[in-house]
């Protein structure tokens, strides 16, 4: 099984295959083979970007201290980020499965690490203050249009950064029970 994909408009494709002797990778002129077992984590998350809102990443570190980005968009022009959801989500439940039919003691996280969610949510927890009081302030002054753009910029805001919040929670998974929120949805007919 192979997949590849361009992480900027210029310079080559990050290519990888899941051979018999493991994870087979070329990147940037660079190349190897790590073995399914010496995979020490994969960490799975989601990373929406302005011109891709369904970016999902799997970062793959092997026990000898190497560590593989695997991206489920690709450049194609100056302006198109394509997906390859259906792609990159069988290559990494096939990595997955092969993992474990190799007997590997990989640790499987997902999201964000806790330290940083921690900070995200008092983040939010602070904006969501400052916006409650500023509505507030228009209600009293009877400034309805002003009230009107915060209602609808708080609705946007929570729209946008509620997914990456809630996809991104700290856990930890196993090679059975992979988070379906980390990775590409894909509709059955494909």
């Amino acid at each position: 099984m192979r997949y590849a994909y361009k992480a900027s408009l210029i310079g080559s494709a990050h290519q990888f295959e899941l051979t018999d002797d493991g994870l087979s990778w070329r990147i940037a002129g660079r190349s190897g083979v790590w073995d399914y077992a010496d995979i020490s984590t994969v960490k799975l998350s989601y990373r929406p970007v302005s011109m891709q809102q369904q970016r999902f990443r799997a970062d793959i570190d092997n026990a000898k201290g190497g560590r593989i980005a695997i991206l489920s968009t690709t450049w194609q022009t100056a302006t198109l980020v394509a997906p390859q959801g259906h792609l990159y989500r069988d290559f990494i439940v096939e990595l997955h499965r092969r993992m474990q039919a190799a007997g590997s003691t990989a640790r499987l996280v997902g999201g964000l690490g806790p330290k940083t969610y921690t900070a995200a949510l008092a983040l939010l927890a602070c904006l969501a203050v400052a916006m409650i009081g500023l509505l507030l302030m228009a209600l009293f002054a009877a400034n309805w249009t002003g009230a009107l753009f915060l209602v609808g910029f708080a609705a946007l805001f929570a729209w946008q950064v509620g997914g990456f919040v809630t996809r991104n929670r700290p856990r930890h998974y196993s090679f059975d029970q992979l988070p379906d929120a980390l990775l590409p949805k894909v509709a059955r007919n494909q």
